[in-house]
């Protein structure tokens, strides 16, 4: 008898186009299962990390603005980041016939492995971890090792590569060089889809926070990306869509000169502006005290390092001969900022006898 998945699958080479990656022909796991009667492969994928221990943590963990609880109920956290991301890829790879549901399960692991205090705790595990800490990295660790205290989500080939390779920091948003870049097209959505969003919110956002005000932005990318939040989703999406076309039977996914280059005029005045602006500043000067005095606390009290691995359930995910900077890295790294914040002031400003921390 048939199954649904297989049904499905079977109806998926009517509408995914040849450029697209059919869940018959994925690549597989690194550990053999059976197939789900219902469920394609990357739809599972999908539903493992929206189920995962490290996709509910995100909704406590910074996009820019550090404590937004504080700020006010608007302002955007790691899990509506990835939201609008998995929104936008849906959407491009629905008017471009790509898989949608292997672009959607990319977008929403995608940040799995950011830490707590947005790019702030990034760059301070750098510093205090390994230069080469990065998290793209640290996602992928999560989905293959750290997820299910030790098991990790098995996923997908095709969604492992493309939470890896879905960061362009600074870099230009396509690579020349194709291996630096997804090898499914649907990943490469997620590529753009990642800098569409937060070139969109973060802007939002700063403007809500007043960190700048809308006249202060470049004319230039009012005009062309847009006024509103709704405007630049749909121009810089519609752009890439129409733009985008096949060579030598090979789909090049690309945005108009136009488009492109009032996207990284934007870029540079988000790094500028925002990013760097005092306000976010003086929060990662904060994040780095906080996260740079745990770091080193758990890496002189093993004890107390594995208390907190237990209640994250972590504490069976590393081996005995795995360094314990590489376990405390692990553990700084999941955190949200809530729970670092909390951390820090039990250890470091414990409460007199019978006052609640805050």
């Amino acid at each position: 008898m048939t199954s649904i998945r297989e049904k499905f699958q079977e109806r998926e080479k009517s509408f995914i186009s040849r450029q697209g990656c059919l869940s018959a022909t994925s690549r597989g796991r690194s550990r053999q299962e059976p197939e789900c009667p219902i469920r394609t492969p990357f739809q599972r994928d999908r539903d493992r990390i929206v189920y995962s221990n490290a996709f509910r943590r995100l909704k406590y963990k910074t996009q820019v603005f550090l404590t937004p609880i504080g700020l006010g109920d608007h302002y955007r956290t790691r899990l509506t980041h990835t939201l609008e991301v998995a929104e936008i890829s849906r959407a491009i790879s629905r008017a471009m016939r790509l898989n949608e549901d292997l672009a959607e399960a990319i977008a929403l692991g995608h940040d799995l492995g950011h830490t707590p205090f947005g790019h702030s705790g990034e760059a301070i595990l750098k510093e205090i971890f390994s230069r080469s800490f990065s998290h793209q990295e640290q996602s992928l660790r999560v989905v293959d090792f750290l997820e299910k205290n030790g098991k990790g989500l098995n996923l997908s080939q095709e969604v492992r590569n493309g939470i890896l390779k879905h960061s362009k920091g600074y870099g230009k948003i396509m690579p020349e060089d194709p291996d630096k870049l997804p090898y499914t097209m649907e990943g490469r959505v997620v590529r753009f889809a990642d800098i569409m969003a937060y070139l969109n919110h973060d802007l939002d956002d700063a403007i809500r926070s007043r960190v700048i005000r809308i006249d202060g932005v470049p004319q230039k990318c009012l005009e062309i990306i847009g006024k509103t939040h709704s405007e630049r989703a749909t121009r810089m999406i519609s752009d890439l869509i129409y733009t985008s076309e096949e060579y030598d039977g090979v789909l090049q996914l690309k945005m108009s000169d136009r488009m492109y280059d009032a996207m990284i005029v934007l870029r540079k005045f988000l790094y500028l502006k925002v990013y760097r602006a005092p306000q976010v500043h003086t929060e990662f000067v904060r994040a780095k005290k906080i996260l740079s005095e745990l770091y080193f606390y758990f890496l002189e009290h093993e004890e107390a390092l594995y208390k907190e691995l237990t209640e994250m359930e972590m504490d069976n995910c590393h081996s005995e001969t795995e360094p314990k900077a590489r376990i405390v890295c692990d553990c700084i790294a999941s955190m949200t900022d809530q729970r670092a914040l909390r951390l820090y002031e039990r250890i470091f400003f414990p409460a007199p006898p019978g006052e609640r921390l805050l």
